[in-house]
């Protein structure tokens, strides 16, 4: 892979034998954040579950280099342990320390011991993100992690994620529909279009 620490060469990918996505060739670097757009339907969950490695049928090839983060849709905590458990399960061999100046990081220290039931939608997506980034991660995925929230709220989940990203530096794929969100966090934006779809550089 060279200096990439993620390479993804998918030959094409089907779904009860209809080809969904197409040849497909990405390579990321350490601080490379690359959005994905498109429609919807159109395959983009798809290729992130690929890229992390949940999806191994199809036709092709993905390495990656180092500890993965993911972001996904809607907030993944476990609704059963505390703020800090959901960190520090996921991160067993992060000192409690680490779990708190990252709490700290993501304004959820005060709720630290609260269950996820009792957070806000926003407090949750906190969560999500400061789970992903808790791990140092080498490469991160963030699959429309700022959906539902409303317009001040997101832009403040966009400032934290600017800051974690300018301080972490992982090799970052983005996926979103809104194009202010990957002009503001990636340096390339490409789309995904076409059926079977295929990815192309965004004018």
């Amino acid at each position: 892979m060279e200096n990439s620490l993620i390479s993804v060469d998918i030959k094409s990918k089907h779904f009860a034998g209809v080809e969904v996505l197409g040849p497909i060739n990405l390579r990321l670097g350490a601080g490379d954040v690359t959005a994905i757009v498109g429609p919807s339907g159109i395959g983009k969950s798809t290729l992130l579950r690929i890229m992390a490695g949940l999806d191994s049928k199809f036709d092709g090839r993905v390495e990656r280099s180092g500890q993965l983060g993911m972001v996904f849709q809607e907030p993944t905590v476990l609704p059963w342990r505390s703020v800090r458990k959901n960190l520090s399960l996921f991160h067993p061999d992060s000192p409690i320390s680490e779990v708190e100046t990252m709490l700290q990081r993501v304004g959820l220290m005060d709720h630290a011991a609260k269950f996820p039931h009792q957070l806000s939608l926003g407090q949750q997506r906190r969560l999500s993100i400061a789970r992903a980034f808790l791990g140092a991660p080498q490469v991160l995925i963030l699959d429309e992690p700022f959906t539902s929230l409303d317009p001040d709220l997101r832009d403040d989940m966009m400032s934290l994620t600017e800051t974690l990203l300018r301080d972490a530096c992982p090799a970052t794929v983005l996926v979103t529909h809104d194009l202010d969100e990957a002009r503001r966090l990636a340096s390339r934006i490409l789309r995904l279009q076409g059926r079977p779809a295929r990815l192309s550089e965004h004018p």
